[in-house]
């Protein structure tokens, strides 16, 4: 017996190997970590991480974990799957598999004119945080390019140590593709608050560089100068590995409902794997968290264990700390309709409906208020408007009685 194998020991390889043996799973699993390192969590890297010079990364588990359960770990990047003799080659020798799963995760997207210069940075894995952190002690004025969740975590924590930073950011407004205008507005405030220059709807004019390095962005109003700049523009899935092998790939590896790819005995999980979701209709939909990576993997862990064709099925949720701020957000919110706005001072909740069926919610240091949505949206209650307007309390008494508080 081959027993499972898996390529990637992000959030989601990792999990599976554990929770396979959680399952009851007897057969061999083989953890392929392209790492040296011990699996370690992602998001703090752009946070704490960079903010402490002796900042250690933070393992998903002790490495004894997976010898104390039967994994083997191995290390190194997988060349080629060979699906007719299922095996997947890894340092030129063949590792052979009865089932096979590809959590590669995604890599970062870089920008053509800024690819090769020396104080450029993206930030994904400990290999980029280590490498911008040791740049950081010469780097008084930091560029961001890029107002998503990696940009606006890494701006606020370097903002914090002092250094004078600068976010760069195409589109009218910073997170525009998941949040809502009052989120985002509410986030631009307290940036500005915490002495970061914020310039939405950049236009590039292209970049000045002197010495291999970058240490100019041109745009529209003149230059803005820097002596260090991260590239914060998003990420495609890592899917070189399945195109080779001749998987059906997208915008990632696409799979069914219960996480196969198109070759049998293959199957792909976490921010790599499009699946059909079902609050998007079932479109193939690729999300990026860790919540998503983790429940995949426990999703798998169960059906190879026991067998079955149950379909993936949980409430996606994510969250961001942006400074002073926690964005969590349940649901996806692209089909909304029409939304609802409970605003406080320095708090924030926005709820999205679709055909009066409440589809996400966005909330900002409202914790109740985010672990309530994903409790509703996995039970597909819809509390009143008014109800809703008066917070968690009254909502937590709605969803238990049918009557707020």
């Amino acid at each position: 017996m081959s027993g499972v194998v898996i390529v990637g020991a992000g959030h989601a390889g990792s999990q599976l190997a554990v929770s396979l043996r959680a399952e009851g799973y007897a057969g061999p699993v083989t953890l392929i970590d392209a790492c040296e390192e011990t699996p370690y969590h992602k998001p703090p890297l752009s946070k704490t991480f960079l903010k402490a010079a002796d900042a250690a990364p933070q393992v998903l588990r002790a490495a004894s974990v997976y010898d104390e359960v039967g994994v083997t770990r191995l290390t190194g990047t997988v060349s080629e799957i060979s699906p007719q003799a299922r095996t997947v080659t890894l340092g030129g020798e063949p590792i052979p598999y009865d089932d096979l799963v590809l959590a590669t995760g995604a890599r970062n997207r870089m920008l053509p004119d800024l690819a090769g210069a020396s104080n450029v940075h993206t930030l994904r894995d400990l290999t980029d945080a280590r490498r911008m952190r040791d740049a950081l002690p010469g780097a008084g004025r930091v560029l961001v390019v890029g107002g998503g969740f990696i940009g606006l975590e890494t701006a606020t924590a370097l903002a914090a140590t002092g250094r004078q930073v600068t976010v760069l950011e195409a589109a009218p407004r910073v997170l525009a593709r998941v949040a809502a205008p009052e989120t985002s507005g509410l986030i631009e405030t307290t940036l500005r608050g915490l002495g970061i220059e914020l310039q939405t709807g950049w236009e590039s004019r292209g970049w000045r560089q002197e010495s291999g390095r970058m240490v100019a962005a041109i745009g529209a109003e003149g230059e803005v100068p820097c002596d260090l700049v991260l590239v914060g523009i998003g990420a495609e899935a890592d899917t070189a590995l399945a195109r080779a092998a001749g998987i059906t790939c997208n915008r990632g590896i696409l799979t069914d409902a219960c996480l196969r790819t198109s070759l049998p005995h293959v199957w792909a999980i976490g921010d790599v794997a499009e699946t059909p979701h079902w609050q998007a209709d079932g479109a193939a939909t690729r999300l990026e968290s860790v919540q998503n990576a983790t429940d995949q993997a426990r999703h798998l862990a169960r059906l190879l264990a026991a067998g079955g064709d149950t379909p993936f099925r949980t409430v996606p949720w994510f969250w961001s700390d942006i400074g002073p701020l926690k964005l969590q957000i349940a649901g996806l919110s692209d089909r909304a309709d029409r939304r609802l706005i409970r605003a406080e001072e320095g708090r924030l909740a926005v709820f999205h409906f679709r055909a009066e069926q409440l589809i996400a919610a966005e909330t900002v240091n409202c914790a109740a208020d985010h672990m309530l949505a994903r409790q509703l949206l996995g039970a597909g209650k819809t509390p009143p408007d008014d109800v809703l307007m008066q917070g968690a309390k009254a909502t937590k008494a709605w969803a238990a009685t049918g009557q707020a508080a």
